[in-house]
């Protein structure tokens, strides 16, 4: 099947696969939450549009300083991105030629921008067997050589967490190998800060941590992330970029919402009610379920059923799954699910049981 690499976007979806889109889609292939963006998006936008008059500022401020203070680090230890992707081009450009270290499955940025710098993308394989779970000693042996390892954390597609001691053993192994370490951090507002490596990143110079404003605060068409890491680093890391990155309503919008502590609240509860309601009717229905922390969780079907057969017929109602045919080890057996309104994740789990009856 002619498949896109990533979620969202569900009519380009059907578009490639030759089928003609419902009137009404369901779209759980993305991990925006239901919810929308903080209120204040909306009772300050005619402010907002005034700053479309005016040249943003070319290091992202107010929101730089915003996430600075946010996790409590100094400002020159931030940078801000056109969404954590074109982070993830900078760093591309930074191990253009050399050895980079990839955890698959992983998110299909990272091997797509390194690729096309020319690194040698080399792979450790996570597997259903060991419940997708990282096995560090094999893990080590591969460092050798490596001018870099990507780790998302919690893992993107299956929604595991690694503790922030296992991560400080990581960082630890990297820097005796003489490797840095990309750290994606782009979901770890559903599992909490306590497990984010940024309160020790002082201590591994080596560490470059990656966050996402997209996934808690259902702002992806304003494309914001920022990396933390050492000011030098930083600095070659944003040479080349375009000279306003960002744009002035980005930078407003993502400095109020990093001071929403009740609506984060709030989603990080709603997600992890829907997050256990689903995975235990999966479950039931005999199928195998990621551990998952955070708003998404992938599963696969009982044995005897088809995949594609299931993924075609969800379409056909309306429901867009996340296929899984570029995560590398889940090959389209496994389907990702965003965590949507109660209603919504209702509605799922009675299509999923009449496609169960049915076949």
């Amino acid at each position: 099947m002619n498949l896109p690499d990533h979620g969202a976007n569900p009519k380009l979806l059907y578009k490639q696969l030759g089928m003609e889109a419902p009137e009404r889609i369901l779209d759980f292939s993305e991990n925006v939450h239901p919810f929308g963006p903080p209120e204040f998006i909306e009772a300050t936008w005619k402010y907002m549009q005034e700053l479309i008059k005016y040249y943003p500022d070319p290091n992202g401020e107010p929101f730089r300083s915003a996430a600075a203070k946010f996790h409590g680090v100094k400002p020159d230890r931030v940078i801000a991105g056109n969404g954590a992707a074109e982070i993830f081009t900078w760093l591309a450009r930074r191990y253009r030629g050399r050895r980079v270290l990839l955890i698959e499955p992983a998110f299909s940025e990272y091997r797509k921008t390194l690729e096309a710098e020319g690194a040698e993308v080399v792979a450790v394989q996570l597997t259903e067997e060991n419940g997708w779970r990282l096995q560090l000693d094999e893990w080590v042996l591969a460092l050798k050589g490596c001018a870099a390892v990507y780790i998302c954390n919690p893992h993107n597609p299956t929604g595991l967490l690694l503790e922030q001691h296992v991560l400080v053993s990581i960082a630890e192994a990297c820097r005796n190998a003489g490797c840095e370490l990309v750290l994606d951090e782009a979901f770890i507002d559903f599992a909490g800060e306590e497990f984010s490596l940024i309160s020790l990143q002082e201590t591994f110079p080596h560490v470059i941590v990656i966050r996402s404003m997209t996934k808690m605060y259902a702002i992806p068409g304003l494309r914001l992330g920022y990396a933390i890491g050492e000011p030098e680093v930083l600095k070659q890391l944003k040479q080349g970029a375009a000279h306003w990155n960002v744009n002035a309503i980005s930078a407003q919008v993502g400095a109020r919402c990093l001071e929403q502590q009740a609506y984060r609240v709030h989603i990080v509860e709603a997600a992890g009610i829907e997050r256990e309601s689903m995975t235990r009717f999966l479950e039931e229905k005999g199928c195998a379920v990621t551990d998952s922390a955070v708003n998404f969780l992938s599963f696969r079907l009982p044995a005897d059923k088809a995949p594609d057969v299931f993924f075609n017929e969800m379409l056909r109602k309306g429901i867009v799954l996340r296929h899984t045919r570029s995560f590398k080890g889940m090959d389209g057996n496994w389907f990702r699910i965003g965590m949507k309104s109660a209603v919504q994740m209702q509605e799922l789990r009675e299509a999923i049981t009449q496609w169960l009856r049915d076949n």
